[in-house]
Formats: C-alpha cells, structure tokens, sequence
C-alpha cells in the first residue's frame, strides 16, 4: 500500500506562517504530478495547488500569491509554503500523487 505522509500542520494567528511537507515513495513521486487539496468542515474537498515532474505550477485563485508549491526529489518530498493564512484557510489540507493516492491529511487551524 502506497503511503503519503505529511506533517507541518498546526494552529497559527490569522497572518501566519505555516510549511506543510509530504513525504512520498520514490518510484511514485519521481514520475507523478503532485497536487494539495483542502476539506474545511461541511464542505466538499477542493484543489489547493499542483506542480508537474518539470515545475510548472498552478495555484486556486483563493492562494494566489500567498501559497507556493515547490517539490524536493533528492528528499521525495512536496512542499507547500503558506504565508498571510487567513480565518478562511482552516481545514485539513491533503497531498495527492497522480490520480491515484492520497495522503491522510494534516490540520491547518487559522485564528483570529
């Protein structure tokens, strides 16, 4: 069974800062895109952001310029940086590798 792990989750002022990491196996991370989505409560899972094996970025227009993906293959490991969190960004936020496996989620909590 494939394993994603993230970590980097936690509870920061409206304003913030917060680096959410997800380690992937090799042989998966080396030949997938590798996507962020988020859950808050009540509402349906979204994409968050996504960057291809070559670099190339996309971002939902609610991150835009607060959020930046980024991807390490010397570690197998997906970043996303997260800067002026807002109240808004609370959720569980989630790594995907391809289409196919997910990771078990990590806390985002943004208060005012």
């Amino acid at each position: 069974q494939v394993q994603l792990v993230e970590s980097g989750g936690g509870s920061v002022q409206a304003g913030g800062s917060l680096k959410l990491s997800c380690l992937v196996p090799g042989n998966i991370f080396s030949r997938c895109q590798m996507m962020w989505y988020r859950q808050a409560p009540g509402k349906e899972r979204e994409w968050v952001s996504d960057i291809t094996t070559g670099g190339i970025t996309g971002y939902a227009a609610s991150v835009k310029d607060r959020f930046t993906i980024s991807r390490d293959k010397s570690q197998n490991t997906l970043y996303l940086q997260m800067n002026s969190l807002k109240t808004a960004d609370t959720a569980m936020y989630y790594c995907r590798a391809c289409q196919n496996y997910w990771g078990q989620g990590t806390q985002v909590t943004a208060s005012s």
